[in-house]
């Protein structure tokens, strides 16, 4: 499935009907909840058939397309079914489904209907009851390429500085390359962003820490002004934007680098880090938050099934104790940076060592090969 995104231009009134359908599928999903915590033991296709009932009951309800609100549905679902999912797999936190309140951001999706393309494939009419019209769309992606009945979904996004329309196409992406015969191993860190098994490092850009005096001034100008007044809500937004902006720069900078350590590879081996536990440390979460290492991996696992590259996550356990020449656990703490190894007299930077160490934990899970042909997932991207 591929995800086209481009912006929308419109008219002011045309922005205020999309808030409308926003609002409207943002309320037939917290309705749906509210139906769940009430009748627990009904499913997805009872809460589908709730919709025709919030439409019969709510006129307003019923300028949102039927296939629109069957989304909404979905997503109520969605929340009720990952709820269950942990309570099965006794997570300490299981999530519990939560109403949805307004927002910065929100979006509404259509499915087949409710929508219209223009032959040239540049504006995007929404039929629905909102009436919001017709908009130009901006962006690089050609739509050209694929047929209408491939667009399986369409989004309308709400961000800090525009809307956006989202198309969800059934299309398998599938690039060729050529073998390498390069192995890698990654051990990410906060004073370089990873460091490899060849040595080499990538600084980390800490765009959050470089933003952070403009989000505090922002921050204390939107404190200053009045609850519910304009200028509040134009403090709010500039503030979000600024927010918007640091996110993209870390998405930006995870893909790019992401998608040059998979074309150069055969195999990038990396550390199964629990992220979310590791933030729990006060004072290192920030620095944990900004550096992204779940989206960096994220885009690698991504890539790998795209350019036909094993990925492998190794258990992080004794990783940097280890030593990558005899293999014996010197324990140090984390603020020795270098390993010195009293059994064999290696020295060697500690993340260096580590990322061997995880280099070869790979190699062993997967097969020294040298080929593409090393896991099932990746067949399809052989010539």
């Amino acid at each position: 499935m591929l995800v086209f995104e481009a912006k929308l231009e419109g008219q002011k009134q045309q922005y205020e009907q999309l808030d409308e359908a926003i609002r409207t599928a943002r309320f037939v999903r917290n309705s749906c909840i509210r139906y769940w915590m009430d009748n627990q033991k009904i499913g997805r296709y009872e809460l589908s058939a709730y919709c025709k009932v919030l439409a019969k009951e709510f006129p307003w309800a019923n300028k949102l397309n039927s296939m629109a609100r069957q989304a909404s549905a979905e997503r109520a679902w969605s929340a009720i079914a990952r709820f269950y999912d942990n309570c099965k797999k006794k997570v300490a936190k299981k999530g519990y489904p939560r109403f949805k309140k307004h927002q910065t951001h929100g979006s509404v999706e259509y499915k087949t209907c409710g929508w219209k393309l223009s032959e040239d494939r540049r504006f995007i009419t929404f039929t629905d009851g909102f009436e919001a019209g017709s908009f130009k769309m901006w962006g690089t992606r050609d739509l050209h390429f694929y047929q209408l009945k491939q667009i399986k979904r369409v989004r309308v996004v709400r961000r800090a500085d525009g809307y956006y329309v989202q198309f969800c196409i059934d299309q398998e992406r599938i690039e060729k390359r050529e073998p390498t015969g390069k192995t890698i191993g990654l051990d990410v860190g906060l004073n370089h962003f990873y460091t490899d098994s060849n040595g080499q490092t990538v600084e980390n850009p800490r765009h959050l820490r470089k933003s952070e005096k403009a989000l505090k001034r922002l921050q204390r100008k939107l404190s200053h002004t009045e609850k519910g007044s304009k200028n509040r809500a134009k403090a709010r937004n500039r503030l979000s934007r600024k927010h918007l902006k640091v996110s993209r720069q870390r998405k930006d900078f995870a893909v790019k680098l992401a998608r040059c350590v998979v074309q150069s590879q055969d195999l990038v081996a990396y550390e199964d880090l629990q992220v979310r536990n590791m933030v729990k440390n006060s004072k290192l979460s920030k620095s944990i938050s900004d550096a992204a290492w779940s989206n960096f991996r994220t885009w690698l696992e991504y890539f790998g099934k795209v350019f036909g590259v094993v990925t492998v996550a190794v258990p992080p356990h004794y990783t940097s104790q280890n030593c990558s020449n005899c293999g014996k656990v010197v324990k140090k703490s984390l603020s020795e940076r270098t390993h010195r190894c009293p059994h064999c007299g290696h020295v060697q930077d500690r993340d260096w060592n580590a990322a061997i160490n995880i280099l070869e934990l790979g190699l062993r899970t997967v097969g020294h090969t040298g080929t593409l042909n090393v896991s099932g997932d990746i067949d399809l991207c052989k010539e």
